[in-house]
């Protein structure tokens, strides 16, 4: 049976810095064809001519969807499985799905839609990634300009108007498997360790939090995570029950790709290993200590012609053979992290 494509879904308010972060994604998404769903709406049908506009192989302008009929979680049943359906029936698949929610829309329904019949079999939800204004949320605020948010709101009847957008807020924060902290250019470095503190205490174990400017994220980090979130709903759960739900698009500034320099990745070689089992374990206490956000390659095992591939997302590690190893027989391990691992550290106790 052939491998389901990966899907990732993008959430967070209206400015938190959505299309910025899957426009940066497209420009490095080295060779990997995305397919895009954007959930426009109103007059803010912006965002598809931003990214159409971005004028690569790796998406063409056939692979930008829109859904502009309201609030995607919402229409769920008559706009999102029949757009899926056209985009998994094609014959030129993508290797990755990104759907970019209205900034409004709970991440949890849109999960749950890919347990449909038709869809289950042939897609998975790679991970629910929520992205936000970090000087807002240090601010209490969540959004930048709340006016434009509850503006955006007034326009879908089919949204629930009273809810706080605290709750909503909390709601994106439980159905997250990474939240972005963005715009960290906007606040002191005491305030941005604090404020991503206060939200890994309020998200499920396991979530990673990372901080960035101007949607800067190694396409590494941000696609790739393998979770699988619609097998795991319960722990999930919508803290709020809004019978509807709300809506968005972004954002400003596309001038600045700086911000490179917020994440660093180096390689760790050793010589093959004796355990498969060990080693796997030894990676996962290495990533427990160091703070490490994705780490991976391939190791060779006495007595084993094969190669061992090992890939590590935060604490959880798969191991697997995945065919013969060519080459010196030696393992090669790529560490991607925040700036400030420390390398000398990590290499050591990887050797």
């Amino acid at each position: 049976m052939p491998a389901k494509i990966p899907a990732t879904v993008v959430t967070g308010f209206l400015g938190a810095g959505k299309t910025t972060l899957i426009r940066h994604m497209l420009q490095n998404a080295k060779g990997k064809r995305i397919a895009l769903i954007i959930n426009e709406f109103g007059d803010l049908g912006v965002d598809g001519d931003i990214l159409k506009g971005c004028g690569n192989e790796t998406c063409r302008e056939e692979d930008v969807v829109e859904l502009s009929n309201g609030c995607i979680c919402c229409t769920v049943a008559d706009d999102f499985i029949p757009t899926m359906e056209k985009l998994l029936a094609r014959e030129d698949k993508p290797d990755h799905i990104v759907i970019e929610t209205s900034g409004l829309a709970l991440p949890q329904p849109l999960v749950r839609a890919f347990n449909w019949p038709g869809i289950s079999t042939k897609v998975t939800v790679d991970g629910v990634v929520t992205v936000v204004d970090g000087r807002a949320v240090q601010d209490g605020q969540f959004a930048h300009d709340v006016a434009a948010v509850d503006a955006q709101r007034a326009q879908d009847e089919n949204l629930d108007h009273e809810t706080p957008l605290s709750e909503l807020f909390e709601d994106q924060i439980a159905c997250a498997d990474m939240i972005v902290v963005n715009k960290t250019d906007l606040l002191e470095a005491p305030e941005a360790d604090d404020l991503t503190e206060r939200l890994k205490s309020t998200c499920r174990p396991g979530v990673q939090v990372v901080k960035t400017a101007m949607g800067v994220l190694p396409v590494d980090v941000l696609l790739g995570q393998g979770i699988g979130a619609e097998n795991n709903l319960q722990s999930r759960h919508e803290v709020h029950h809004h019978h509807h739900h709300e809506d968005d698009h972004d954002d400003h500034n596309h001038e600045h790709d700086h911000g490179h320099d917020e994440f660093q990745s180096f390689v760790v070689t050793r010589p093959e290993i004796s355990d498969a089992k060990a080693f796997a374990d030894q990676v996962a206490d290495v990533i427990r200590s160091h703070n490490i956000l994705r780490l991976k390659g391939f190791a060779a095992v006495s007595g084993k012609p094969m190669r061992l591939t090992l890939q590590a997302v935060g604490p959880r590690v798969d191991t697997y053979f995945d065919g013969p190893l060519t080459g010196p027989r030696e393992t090669r391990l790529v560490v991607i992290g925040e700036t400030g691992l420390d390398a000398e550290a990590i290499t050591r106790a990887l050797q």
